[in-house]
């Protein structure tokens, strides 16, 4: 083969290869601004947890979400646990990849634990009615 020929071959192989990581990256980005499954930030209102690795909570005015984590998370089973918020990208809160959450045993301190957000899941009437009520945010 020619010199040119080797080109062409190693051009059309390295587009190939590069619409199809496009077209996998694409598959697994996060779906668009879901009015049913985004929040504003500021509209985050109160959480509880059952167990160390679910957290129910409430978004202003009445809408109903769980958090389930990766791994247990301990501290959220103390008494006077909060949790610590930063929210990644901007003001609105989609997937799971939107929290960087931590929880404090203290307001104002005390031990602190990073607690990683598996999924977030939007509760439907149903499955709200569903939750004990001494869970209920």
């Amino acid at each position: 083969m020619t010199n040119t020929r080797l080109r062409i071959l190693a051009v059309s192989a390295a587009t190939a290869f590069l619409f199809a990581a496009v077209g996998a990256t694409a598959q697994n980005a996060p779906a668009p601004y879901d009015k049913n499954r985004c929040f504003y930030t500021s509209d985050f209102d109160t959480w509880k947890a059952p167990d160390e690795k679910t957290i129910f909570f409430r978004v202003h005015p009445d809408r109903y979400f769980r958090l389930d984590l990766s791994q247990p998370c301990p501290v959220l089973m103390w008494t006077g646990a909060h949790l610590i918020t930063e929210w990644r990208n901007s003001n609105w809160v989609c997937n799971a990849i939107d929290w960087d959450l931590k929880v404090s045993q203290q307001p104002n301190g005390g031990i602190t634990m990073a607690c990683m957000v598996k999924a977030m899941t939007p509760l439907n009437p149903d499955e709200v009615k569903a939750i004990p009520p001494k869970f209920k945010p």
